[in-house]
């Protein structure tokens, strides 16, 4: 072997003998907890993932203190079911997955990686928050992961994977992405701890009750998704990547077109009286393909439904609302839920499927000094906002304010579907009659009679979709058997919509 060759065989052991100190890593503290390469091997294909950043050092401080390689996350990207995907890791054992200034230039670099070769971050956390070791460097890291996270939405998609602690300034970059898993039982996301807040309040509280991941699914809506494990986080991780685009340029991914459940049932569906509750997931799942969504927030504000699936094989976000739990109406958590919802799709390209059974906003003192008025106008901005494929389906009431929020042409719906169950008027009969004929029913011999009488009168007339028909608000009346057909004809036809805007820096959404 030559001189030449003995320095570079040298060279070759030394970048293996640094590398192999760059993967090791420790068993993870927590019990069922993978590492963060274990995390991402799972995440991404077999044998895709590029790592970026593996010989990145944690700073000095001066002390002594070891420097490992990756200053405690991992970074890198790869394929999910063959599309690209860029990923980064928080490994908490390593500093506790703290983040110093190596650590956040390095999740600054992926996702700038990201944006310029346009394909999704993945962000898996496991962090113990700023290190205060390196002060405002730790810091100033966070301010600029968020800024990163501005920059890239409605651009790339951005999901947030919450593993363990999330905590403090940590909190604020998933809070900006689109979508947040969360484990139950493991994941917490919050901005004080609990002894913290004893320490300041008094309160008592544990941290699954303050930040767990079904707290934050179910009460304060934080987040997305609840996986029962790690593996599920991974999987709906997966799954949510499959109805993606890959950015806002891109179409989302379209597949063979899947089953169609038998339709006839649907025309059933809907109970002849208005105070009797059906779930609406039954006409859903008659609708999609296979029968499919993927439903977002699913335990947070459940009076509305928001969801992705396939129709015809492509991707729709189906918004809707839901009878089995306050009539379907809205309120302040159901309208941001919502609200968000649409504004995702519509920046992502991926067109909106409304199913509206609605009696409107809801009413009373908690709900306005909550600011129903300034949060509730939300959706109708997002609504209004929207330049994406809009269809709309009546299915029975579409009462006020609730008629015009849920997908109606005055907010830019393109076609509007409704079934002969559908009832569109300011309001209900009952409340209806009450207001208009208060006098008469005053001075009648048998008010109840009367009433009657006049209810049937407004539901044969008000209480039908044919006035909003005739005014052109309504593009179809259909069975309900024919719904599947409607929509998937009318998505085909609004494949090349196009919806100019004016020219302005951003709208000023009521936020």
């Amino acid at each position: 072997m030559t001189p030449t060759a003995d320095a570079t065989a040298g060279r070759i052991g030394d970048l293996e003998h640094r590398r192999a100190q760059a993967v090791a890593t420790a068993a993870p503290r927590r019990r069922g907890a993978l590492g963060a390469r274990e995390r991402i091997e799972r995440l991404l294909d077999a044998g895709s993932f590029a790592e970026t950043g593996g010989f990145v050092r944690a700073r000095s401080l001066g002390d002594g203190a070891q420097r490992p390689y990756g200053d405690g996350v991992v970074t890198g990207y790869g394929t999910v079911d063959g599309r690209p995907v860029c990923v980064f890791a928080q490994d908490s054992t390593v500093f506790g997955g703290s983040m110093g200034e190596a650590f956040g230039e390095k999740t600054v670099a992926l996702m700038e990686l990201a944006l310029k070769t346009g394909c999704p971050v993945v962000g898996l956390n496991d962090s113990g928050g700023a290190r205060i070791q390196e002060g405002v460097n730790s810091l100033a890291l966070y301010a600029e992961l968020v800024r990163r996270n501005v920059k890239a939405s409605g651009v790339i998609p951005q999901i947030s994977v919450i593993l363990g602690p999330c905590a403090g300034g940590a909190a604020y970059s998933p809070a900006i992405t689109d979508f947040t898993v969360m484990v139950d039982g493991a994941s917490h996301m919050f901005v004080t701890g609990p002894d913290v807040i004893e320490a300041v309040t008094g309160e008592r509280t544990t941290a699954e009750e303050l930040g767990g991941a079904r707290t934050s699914n179910s009460v304060n809506g934080n987040a997305h998704f609840l996986a029962a494990d790690e593996e599920d986080a991974l999987d709906t991780v997966r799954d949510l990547l499959s109805y993606l685009p890959a950015n806002n340029l891109e179409r989302p991914p379209e597949f063979t077109p899947g089953s169609v459940a038998d339709s006839a049932p649907l025309d059933a569906v809907v109970p002849d009286r208005l105070g009797q509750a059906y779930d609406m997931r039954d006409i859903l799942h008659a609708v999609v393909d296979d029968g499919e969504l993927l439903y977002v927030q699913e335990l947070f504000a459940p009076n509305i439904i928001c969801a992705l699936a396939r129709v015809e094989g492509a991707s729709v976000g189906v918004v809707a609302n839901q009878p089995l739990h306050f009539a379907g109406v809205l309120d302040i958590d159901a309208s941001e839920k919502a609200a968000r919802f649409v504004r995702f799709c519509d920046a992502f390209g991926i067109p909106l499927l409304t199913f509206a059974d609605v009696p409107g906003y809801l009413s009373g003192v908690r709900q306005e000094r909550g600011g129903i008025i300034r949060r509730g106008a939300k959706l109708l901005y997002a609504y209004a906002e929207a330049t994406v494929p809009k269809v709309t389906v009546v299915v029975r009431k579409a009462y006020g304010g609730g008629y015009a929020v849920m997908g109606s042409k005055h907010l830019g719906a393109d076609l509007n579907l409704a079934w002969p169950t559908a009832r569109i008027a300011v309001m209900g009969a009952e409340g209806a009659v009450g207001v208009l004929h208060r006098r008469e029913l005053a001075a009648a011999a048998d008010p109840e009679a009367l009433r009657a009488d006049l209810v049937a009168a407004y539901e044969a007339t008000h209480g039908t979709p044919y006035l909003a028909a005739e005014r052109g608000y309504v593009d179809d009346v259909i069975a309900p058997r024919d719904t599947r057909a409607h929509v998937g004809r009318a998505l085909r036809a609004l494949r090349g919509k196009r919806a100019p805007m004016p020219e302005r820096r951003h709208g000023n959404i009521p936020l």
